[in-house]
């Protein structure tokens, strides 16, 4: 009884957290979608094409159910990295439709096999798993990166919580924000060693851009 209701408590946390990532996406731009805010290059829709990947492996192959397209092996030293940005000849619908086949891929392989079912996944030091395994990992994954595409997001826009409607302008207004961001910058410079300098703002404010983001 337990393994059931344990395997539909992650299923259903893993398909929250899916759409909650994928709204991160609504309303922008092709190019900041794109745009790498961080200085890795984290970015909102590599955040996806990632996740695709992992979805599709994870549940795919992991338990000999392979997704039905292509997926770069995980092996492969030259596809290292190239699943966390997108070319400029890949677009949103068929990074995003990509994710949802994923998706389908592993709920279908998530209903059909038992929460103890046995997988293997070369790549780990301890490559014998089961479903219970996998579901936590690949839950646990995709949460971390919507914790990302949150912060992307508000410094994109303002945009924070898991629906366009939830904005940091409309929640308080400029002020009542800048005042509590100078409140916790104060805070934090109290407490560094005196001989430090100041540095530049490392976080412009929601929906602003120094010239050097400006598109080229």
């Amino acid at each position: 009884m337990i393994d059931a209701y344990a395997k539909t408590y992650l299923h259903d946390d893993l398909r929250w957290i899916r759409e909650a990532l994928l709204s991160k996406l609504d309303g922008l731009s092709e190019y900041d979608i794109r745009r790498p805010l961080t200085l890795t290059g984290t970015n909102l829709l590599g955040l996806i094409k990632h996740l695709s990947i992992t979805e599709a492996r994870y549940f795919g192959e992991v338990f000999d159910r392979p997704f039905p397209e292509p997926v770069p092996r995980w092996d492969d030293e030259s596809q290292r990295g190239a699943d966390m940005w997108a070319t400029e000849h890949e677009t949103r619908a068929e990074i995003v439709d990509r994710y949802r086949r994923a998706w389908d891929h592993a709920d279908a392989t998530i209903n059909a096999l038992a929460i103890d079912a046995a997988g293997h996944v070369p790549w780990w030091p301890r490559p014998d798993v089961k479903l219970f395994n996998i579901l936590v990992h690949v839950l646990t994954e995709t949460s971390r990166h919507a914790g990302h595409a949150d912060i992307l997001r508000e410094q994109l826009d303002g945009t924070v919580g898991v629906d366009g409607a939830s904005t940091v302008q409309q929640e308080k207004d400029a002020a009542f924000w800048a005042d509590r961001r100078a409140k916790i910058e104060r805070a934090a410079r109290a407490v560094r060693p005196t001989s430090a300098e100041d540095g530049p703002d490392p976080v412009p404010p929601p929906g602003k851009q120094s010239p050097g983001d400006q598109p080229g």
